[in-house]
């Protein structure tokens, strides 16, 4: 069993950064692999980045690539997501998941709760 805990999420102006936190508890935080999604209002969920569970691949959605980056600490067992240059389409509720694969699809094995970006023009 995974938790997923996210945090650092609010409001920000076009242009600025934040960066998202996601802390998991369990000792097998370093075999999953770990994503992060989002999903605006009145849409479906988005997938947005990925880390496979060596930390060695990372896989972005195009509308992010360059602007953001997928990190983790095995120490510390938590996800991270650098936002930069964001944008009002950025705007979401952006949530952390655990998968034993890297896949783009919303279906991952443990997802957290979620922490709301809102950027503003």
């Amino acid at each position: 069993q995974v938790q997923l805990v996210e945090s650092g999420g609010g409001l920000v102006q076009a242009g600025g950064s934040l960066r998202l936190s996601c802390a998991a508890s369990g000792r097998t935080f370093g075999s999953y692999a770990m994503g992060w999604f989002r999903q605006a209002p009145g849409k479906e969920h988005e997938f947005v980045a990925a880390i496979d569970w060596t930390g060695s691949n990372t896989y972005y959605a195009d509308s992010v690539k360059g602007r953001f980056t997928i990190s983790r600490d095995y120490a510390n067992n938590t996800l991270y997501l650098q936002m930069n240059s964001l944008k009002p389409e950025d705007t979401a509720v952006y949530y952390c998941a655990a998968n034993r694969a890297v896949t783009y699809r919303w279906n991952y094995d443990y997802r957290g709760q979620g922490t709301q970006v809102t950027v503003s023009s």
